[in-house]
């Protein structure tokens, strides 16, 4: 239960540290408007699920985008290594989050339901 915790919080690190870096120290303009919704931790924290989303819905904005954080990962990792006080980070793999697209479909479909009666 205890690891579980430490998971979470350092998930929560995580996210903070790389939407800094992301607005601070990446010049890549793939990556401009990237905002980190979410990261998942395995249990030994070697490995990181990070989730993103963008504005754009454009396919090409999200592959230039997912290019894009690939190509920064390894200042990312960098910057997080400096940042924070971990043995070892942990190999990051950056995932488009779609919830929030899902969310908003599902808000348009109760809309439209409320619409008909």
């Amino acid at each position: 239960m205890a690891n579980s915790f430490r998971t979470d919080r350092v998930g929560m690190e995580i996210k903070r540290e790389v939407n800094e870096i992301l607005q601070k120290k990446v010049r890549d303009p793939r990556v401009s408007g990237v905002t980190i919704t979410d990261v998942q931790m395995l249990g030994d924290l070697s490995m990181a699920k990070v989730y993103y989303t963008i504005m754009s819905d454009l396919a090409s904005d999200n592959q230039k985008a997912q290019t894009g954080l690939e190509k920064a990962k390894g200042t990312i990792k960098r910057e997080l290594g400096k940042n924070l006080q971990m043995y070892k980070i942990p190999d990051l793999t950056f995932i488009k989050d779609e919830s929030i697209a899902y969310g908003n479909k599902i808000d348009q479909m109760l809309r439209d339901l409320e619409s008909k009666k």
